[in-house]
C-alpha cells in the first residue's frame, strides 16, 4: 500500500467517524431523533376519542401549555390559539381527511400531519406577536385558505 493510500484512508474513516459522532450527539444530547413512539388513531372517530373530542389550548403545568389540534378540510380546530411567552407549547395534532402540513412562521416548527397518526411538537415562543400557521401540504381546492394565527402574549 502507497502511502498516499494510507493517508485517503485515514480521512475518509476519520471522516465518517466524525460524522457519526455529530450525528449520535444530535441524536441524544440535543434530542433532535426522529420520533420513536408511533401514536396512532382512527380519522372517522377523531372528534369522539380524547383529548381531539375537546381542542384547545390547555395549562398542564407551570408556565406548560398543550393545544389539542385537528387539521380538516382548508382549517384547523381551534381557529385561534392563545398563549404566554416563554411558555413551553406542546402541539398534538391530528387530520381528519388528508395529509396536511403544520408550519408555524418564523419558529423552526414544520410538520406533516396525517391521517390516522398523532404529531407532536414542543416549541417555546419568546417574542410575543402573532405567528402565522399554514398548511404547506396541498390538500385541496382550498388550500391556500388554510391558515390561523398564534398569538403571544
Amino acid at each position: 500500500m502507497h502511502r498516499s493510500e494510507k493517508i485517503w484512508l485515514a480521512l475518509s474513516f476519520g471522516m465518517i467517524m466524525g460524522f457519526m459522532i455529530f450525528t449520535g450527539y444530535q441524536t441524544f444530547a440535543l434530542e433532535m431523533g426522529p420520533p420513536s413512539a408511533k401514536e396512532t388513531i382512527d380519522p372517522q372517530k377523531v372528534d369522539e376519542t380524547a383529548p381531539f373530542d375537546k381542542p384547545g389550548v390547555k395549562q398542564v403545568g407551570e408556565n406548560e401549555y398543550e393545544v389539542v389540534m385537528t387539521l380538516q378540510a382548508f382549517s384547523f380546530n381551534p381557529a385561534k390559539i392563545e398563549v404566554p411567552a416563554g411558555a413551553k407549547v406542546t402541539f398534538i395534532l391530528t387530520s381528519k381527511d388528508v395529509v396536511h402540513g403544520f408550519e408555524v412562521a418564523e419558529t423552526n416548527i414544520n410538520a406533516m400531519v396525517v391521517p390516522g397518526h398523532i404529531q407532536r411538537i414542543t416549541q417555546v415562543f419568546e417574542k410575543t406577536g402573532d405567528y402565522l400557521v399554514l398548511c404547506n401540504e396541498y390538500c385541496g381546492a382550498g388550500h391556500q385558505m388554510m391558515a390561523t394565527t398564534i398569538t403571544v402574549k
